[in-house]
């Protein structure tokens, strides 16, 4: 099949899985920010997406979009390694108008997946999967998503954690966006520039969500914090 067998192929896989992935990520960010108002809001959400049949069914295509997105892009990592050969050794100086994050998207893949790691541990296996393994004790207690924000948050690493991963996401989806669309053929000579520029403000905008979510939390600013005096211990 020449979406497995072919360069062009593994890279149309790798644009359609990543596009799809930051679509999950605009509708995370926009429950994320729910967070900082109402955490009875907040909670409804997480009481929505708990443990049930179309939640789980939904976990596990995002799981598998995200396995395919990082399995693929090792695949053309080494592919693009052997294909340059001992070339990429006589290079000594960047080349010109070649974005940093286009050079160093495997070490930047590589941030993301332990942050992903980090992050499904702190919420995920805290929270559906709490629920979907009740016998486990668990604290806050999973249906709590609001107290889990404020627990994790309050913890000064996890903080610097986040953030480290926030501004990698950055740097991958800025490139990753207009990559996409050019390999998609929705750029041409006046669409290309056009796309480049929409990816820089949408990731960024997104990417702020996330920030001002953690900042806001980790120094206790979050409006939502001061109607939920219990979830932070008071």
């Amino acid at each position: 099949m020449w979406l497995i067998n072919s360069s062009i192929g593994r890279k149309v896989v790798m644009s359609v899985t990543g596009i799809a992935l930051i679509l999950f990520l605009t509708f995370h960010c926009c429950m994320n920010i729910v967070a900082l108002f109402s955490a009875e809001g907040y909670n409804l959400i997480c009481e929505l997406l708990g443990a049930n049949w179309y939640a789980v069914v939904a976990t596990m295509g995002l799981a598998a979009l995200a396995l395919i997105h990082i399995v693929f892009a090792f695949i053309l990592t080494a592919q693009n390694r052997k294909a340059r050969g001992q070339e990429r050794y006589a290079v000594t100086d960047k080349p010109a108008k070649v974005e940093w994050a286009s050079q160093n998207m495997l070490v930047l893949g590589i941030i993301i997946l332990l942050g992903l790691l980090l992050h499904l541990f702190n919420f995920w296996y805290n929270m559906m999967f709490a629920e979907l393994f009740p016998a486990i004790h668990y604290d806050p207690a999973p249906a709590d998503g609001f107290g889990k924000i404020v627990t994790t948050f309050g913890n000064p690493l996890y903080v610097v954690l986040y953030v480290v991963w926030i501004v990698a996401l950055w740097f991958h989806l800025t490139h990753g966006f207009w990559s996409a669309m050019q390999t998609l053929g929705v750029s041409g000579k006046i669409w290309f520039n056009r796309w480049r520029v929409i990816g820089f403000i949408y990731t960024t905008l997104l990417m702020l969500g996330f920030l001002v979510v953690v900042l806001a939390f980790a120094f206790g600013c979050a409006p939502s914090l001061c109607t939920a005096a219990s979830c932070c211990g008071a």
